[in-house]
């Protein structure tokens, strides 16, 4: 079964007076429909850049220098402008940080959400209207027919978000990109986002881009998780198996840097030094500079991502076991690399 979103070797440039930068580089994913694919990594690492390149929302001058993004089989990464509004708006629904961001301040939400479904579904504004409560109500905002007619400013913080939710799904999308929707809310309205978003997977089969810098969020949301660092992806894989037994040393210091309640170690895990600029990426694997595991290569030869367990490492400690022949199995299971289940692997 083909993927429903695939990214292939995509390359971002940023055109400057000094030179040219790369912010991304040869990052390659896919996600299925019905699925969750997390996309973790530090601030920086080219995680809402990856969102907005699929989305067409890259500012200039911003660029895709090389490579694809395929939405059910159909190449988006090079449409014009206004058949990319379109798809965005019909096909690719998104979540952003603050949802100030995408209402207008000036207008109801419910016009708002009814505008959005006339323009890209074929129904009259009567029907678009009661599709919007529709909406509102499924996203668990409370008496959805009388709070359509407010502003923005009416409601809370939590209450936005979810009416940006809902403005996402209003044309019914494939894919929604969500890029940290959860960040600026409290806990407790973080679980009701996350539950709504899960559900919308299990009941709509749409398929979820979630970015977020949360590991929390991504243990209780995703299927499968990407670790991106400096602007690639350095491991991608089931999201137990990344978060438990990760393969990359990215990946093991990030998750040793997360506190445990039943753990009883003195002191976390410490990434020393910090992420390379764009203009001072070393040769080699970036992290080699942060990596305690360093061998003479990865200061010379950027590695691939190379088979891993479960998982996929961009690493040359698993050199070995990527040229390893595989011994021929029976049927697949989920878990062993279905495309679509919570263990399918990725390849670049």
């Amino acid at each position: 079964m083909s993927a429903l979103l695939e990214v292939r070797n995509l390359r971002v440039e940023f055109p400057t007076r000094r030179g040219t930068l790369c912010a991304l580089d040869d990052v390659s994913f896919s996600i299925q429909a019905g699925e969750v694919l997390g996309v973790v990594g530090e601030s920086g690492a080219g995680k809402s850049l990856t969102g907005a390149s699929i989305i067409g929302l890259l500012e200039p001058p911003g660029r895709i220098a090389a490579g694809e993004i395929l939405l059910a089989g159909r190449r988006i990464d090079n449409l014009p402008d206004e058949q990319m509004r379109r798809v965005r708006g019909r096909e690719i629904g998104a979540v952003f940080q603050d949802p100030l961001t995408s209402l207008n301040p000036l207008y109801t939400v419910g016009r708002q959400l009814a505008e959005t479904i006339v323009t890209h579904l074929d129904m009259s504004w009567s029907q678009a209207r009661n599709r919007a409560v529709e909406l509102l109500a499924e996203t668990g905002i409370p008496a959805a027919r009388e709070r359509i007619d407010h502003y923005p400013h009416q409601f809370s913080g939590g209450m936005r978000q979810r009416v940006v939710i809902a403005l996402a799904l209003a044309a019914e999308p494939k894919l929604v990109v969500a890029d940290e929707p959860t960040t600026a809310l409290d806990v407790s309205i973080q679980a009701q986002i996350i539950e709504l978003l899960k559900r919308l997977c299990r009941e709509n089969g749409t398929a979820v881009m979630l970015i977020t810098h949360d590991m929390g969020v991504i243990a209780e949301t995703a299927d499968r998780v990407a670790v991106m660092y400096a602007g690639r992806v350095a491991e991608i894989g089931p999201v137990a198996d990344v978060i438990h037994k990760p393969r990359h040393p990215y990946t093991a210091g990030l998750m040793g840097s997360i506190p445990s309640l039943d753990g009883h170690a003195e002191r976390l895990v410490q990434i020393d030094g910090s992420m390379p600029r764009l203009n001072a990426i070393p040769p080699g694997c970036a992290f080699n500079p942060r990596c305690g595991r360093r061998l003479p290569r990865c200061t010379q030869d950027r590695p691939e991502l190379l088979p891993a367990g479960t998982s996929m490492a961009a690493c040359w400690l698993h050199e070995a076991e990527a040229a390893a022949p595989r011994a021929p199995s029976g049927p697949a299971t989920p878990q062993e690399g279905l495309p679509g289940g919570k263990g399918s692997e990725e390849s670049a």
